[in-house]
């Protein structure tokens, strides 16, 4: 998370709309405290999908809620050049952990389906084929291509079983922290604040965006 990254946030939300932010890949943290900044000054968090080129894209929306909305009322007041990068509110680490944790869990919770597993498979046989074909008269070559091909034949299996085993893990987290587990309009496992349900749940992003 860096000062640009939240003076473009900040000033995107002076609309009072809906929010999507093309996020750089980094780490879940920084991710994260990007998002309570926004719950800080009239936002919640909606989603994180996986973009392109190793991006993220978070999905924040207008906080509707009294709460949010003196919480955001106080903090314009004591960080009125939070726009700015001047100063922000302090950080709560027990909030930046439920963060990271609905996070993972959303990020995570678009499965990846057969037909784009094969489309995967083929795209990378038709290059490793080309790339034997160009490189037929090099013995040594051709046998590390065919190598690599059976590894990543090994490894699809390997990293959707772990990438399940990872969310498993933080959804269990929000579930001992009141969270509810519900299914949105696209067919999702997401997870729900206690007493509250999908943020946004009345905009097109939620849920699906």
């Amino acid at each position: 998370m860096s000062k640009r990254q939240v003076r473009k946030m900040l000033r995107e939300m002076a609309s009072g709309e809906p929010v999507q932010l093309t996020v750089s890949a980094q780490s879940w943290k920084r991710l994260a405290r990007l998002a309570f900044i926004a719950q800080q000054f009239g936002y919640e968090y909606a989603d994180l999908q996986l973009g392109t080129n190793n991006n993220f894209v978070l999905f924040i929306v207008p906080d509707p809620s009294r709460q949010g909305q003196e919480r955001a009322a106080q903090n314009r007041a004591q960080y009125p050049d939070a726009d700015e990068g001047v100063a922000l509110p302090p950080f709560v680490p027990d909030a930046i952990d439920l963060l990271k944790a609905r996070m993972v869990v959303d990020s995570n919770s678009r499965p990846i389906d057969k037909l784009q597993m094969a489309i995967a498979l083929f795209f990378f046989t038709v290059s490793a084929a080309t790339i034997c074909l160009t490189l037929r008269e090099n013995t040594v070559a051709v046998v590390i291509v065919g190598i690599v091909w059976v590894a990543f034949l090994a490894l699809m299996p390997v990293l959707r079983a772990y990438g399940r085993r990872y969310s498993a893990k933080y959804a269990a987290r929000l579930q001992a922290a009141g969270f509810t587990p519900v299914t949105d309009r696209s067919g999702r496992q997401r997870y729900v604040p206690p007493g509250g349900q999908l943020p946004g749940h009345t905009h097109p992003l939620a849920g699906g965006a």
